[in-house]
């Protein structure tokens, strides 16, 4: 299967709180995906498309699912090659998807009448390893946004239709952009993403001129531009990958963990969603900069991410939700 050439991810222009929320991401999918909301043409999906790209292969392997067939459990491949290795997944779902085909079909009257396997995978197992980007999340039905988001968290999807049950893994990280000007996702949706990430175009003459000649460069001339950026993308894979083996002996001091707790608190955050998410962001940061311990450089460095999308709107405040958090931690932190 030929696979088509994305923009190298070290040479997409600016939007670095967007990028860098995608490779703490990378680093660790326990952070629970990321929602990136902003003005169209300022490369989310080409972000997002070109880290999938940079990544190092993954074990190929098939996907097994069990399916439940009055009371017997069946053991089924829903998903087989004979390749060893394959590119991280990156699966569009389209705000068109049907619930079948996001989750996948079951044929009822064959498993029951014939006990054959009946079970024709969907979206989810395709972006199993790896992406699911949904375009436009905001538009995309609340039912299927909570669905994702389960099985985004549990790593299983099930599907169960009149008595018959499949589930097979799919762990992925979903990651949802869109137009904040065609509507937001209610509150209980917004919280269960792990980061939020805020763009716009790009306003400086220099950095658009290079958005430009990059894009141009890469579309008349791919291989020569891929070629071109292979040092700087090799030396950021690299990177993630010491990252990915350094997370786990990474340590969040006590009185650190206390102070994000205490940030959640005072931004009046519902849950404990908030400290969590900022905690395994702030590690996963740490371990991409070569540390094993986190700092409060660290933690600031992520915490607007984590927490903007969670605080309780008044629409009579003025202030952007990015400066409140600061303002906060500023008070929070001083001395």
């Amino acid at each position: 299967m030929i696979q088509k050439q994305s923009m190298p991810f070290t040479a997409i222009v600016g939007q670095e709180e967007m990028k860098l929320a995608l490779l703490l991401n990378a680093i660790d999918a326990s952070i629970g995906g990321v929602l990136i909301m902003g003005h169209r043409g300022t490369a989310k999906s080409t972000s997002v498309r070109a880290l999938a790209a940079l990544l190092p292969v993954i074990p190929a392997g098939s996907i097994h699912a069990e399916m439940n067939v009055q009371g017997e459990t069946i053991k089924i491949n829903i998903q087989q090659t004979e390749e060893q290795f394959k590119p991280v997944p990156m699966v569009d779902l389209p705000l068109s998807a049907t619930e079948d085909r996001v989750v996948g079909t079951l044929d009822i009257e064959a498993a029951l009448s014939q006990g054959k396997k009946s079970f024709e995978a969907g979206l989810l197992a395709r972006a199993h390893g790896g992406f699911l980007y949904i375009d436009e999340v905001n538009l995309l039905e609340d039912h299927l946004v909570d669905l994702l988001l389960d099985v985004a968290v549990s790593g299983v999807n099930i599907v169960e239709r009149e008595g018959l049950s499949v589930r097979h893994p799919a762990k992925f990280v979903l990651v949802g952009s869109g137009n904040p000007e065609e509507g937001d996702l209610r509150p209980q949706l917004l919280d269960r993403f792990g980061l939020y990430t805020q763009i716009s175009t790009i306003t400086d003459v220099t950095q658009r001129v290079k958005v430009v000649t990059h894009t141009e460069a890469f579309r008349t001339d791919p291989k020569g531009f891929l070629k071109k950026w292979e040092g700087e993308q090799a030396a950021l894979r690299d990177q993630i990958t010491a990252a990915k083996e350094r997370l786990s002996q990474v340590e969040m001091p006590d009185e650190l963990l206390a102070k994000a707790v205490e940030l959640c608190l005072i931004l009046k955050i519902d849950g404990h969603r908030g400290e969590i998410v900022l905690s395994r962001a702030a590690k996963a940061y740490t371990a991409l900069q070569g540390r094993t311990s986190v700092t409060v450089d660290d933690l600031k460095r992520v915490a607007v991410m984590c927490l903007r999308h969670r605080l309780r709107r008044d629409p009579l405040e003025e202030i952007d939700t990015g400066e409140k958090i600061k303002e906060v931690i500023g008070d929070l932190f001083v001395g």
